[in-house]
């Protein structure tokens, strides 16, 4: 009982000198109070049962190498599944404000096209009254003169309308090629990685 007590004192003092230096069996007698031969002798066994320790934990079972492995193989597959979703919901938002924008293209193209009909009806009539204006304009000087300045206002009211159509049409398509080249970017950043890393890991570990 009372070689256990000096074994036990020799192992505390120790442990605590190891916790900032190498303890020697001078630092291990003075700290435990015990004689140099106390200290010699059980500071060998307690370096013993350590390195033992150690290498009890280094040989790790196969079984929890295992669990590990399985552990590593479901993070992944969880890491690829949240990619991919991220990429899907990513791709949505993408394909509705890109629909979006088709639709105010089309909608523009529209109005592009209806105000190129209205100037095409304006400038025929107007051409008529000024026909009309020039046939009478001995007798009508003045209304063939208004009709003139009425078509010079129409074209440039047409002008002014298809430069501003023109604009917008041309910012929507601009539009368009940003959300497609940020799309290409943003897919490339999260393309899921097939999942071939954790069974490369699991038959490395295996065979090591």
């Amino acid at each position: 009982m009372a070689e256990q007590s000096v074994k036990d004192r020799v192992c505390a003092a120790a442990d605590r000198i190891s916790a900032e230096k190498n303890p020697t069996v001078a630092t291990v007698r003075e700290a435990a109070g015990v004689s140099n031969a106390d200290a010699t002798r059980f500071l060998k066994e307690w370096r013993a049962e350590r390195d033992s320790a150690g290498s009890k934990i280094a040989a790790t079972p196969s079984t929890i190498t295992e669990q590990a492995l399985r552990l590593a193989g479901t993070v992944w597959e969880e890491a690829v599944r949240t990619a991919t979703a991220e990429h899907a919901i990513i791709e949505k938002a993408w394909r509705d404000e890109k629909a979006h924008k088709d639709r105010e293209i089309n909608e523009l193209a529209s109005d592009l096209d209806t105000a190129a009909r209205t100037h095409q009806e304006t400038t025929k009539e107007l051409k008529a009254q000024v026909e009309e204006g020039n046939q009478a304009a001995r007798d009508n000087a003045a209304a063939a003169a208004e009709a003139r300045d009425q078509l010079a206002i129409a074209d440039r009211k047409h002008a002014e309308d298809m430069a501003e159509l023109k604009s917008q049409l041309a910012e929507a398509r601009a539009t368009i090629t940003t959300l497609q080249k940020t799309q290409d970017a943003l897919i490339a950043r999260i393309q899921p990685v097939q999942d071939t890393e954790p069974t490369r890991a699991s038959g490395d570990s295996k065979k090591g």
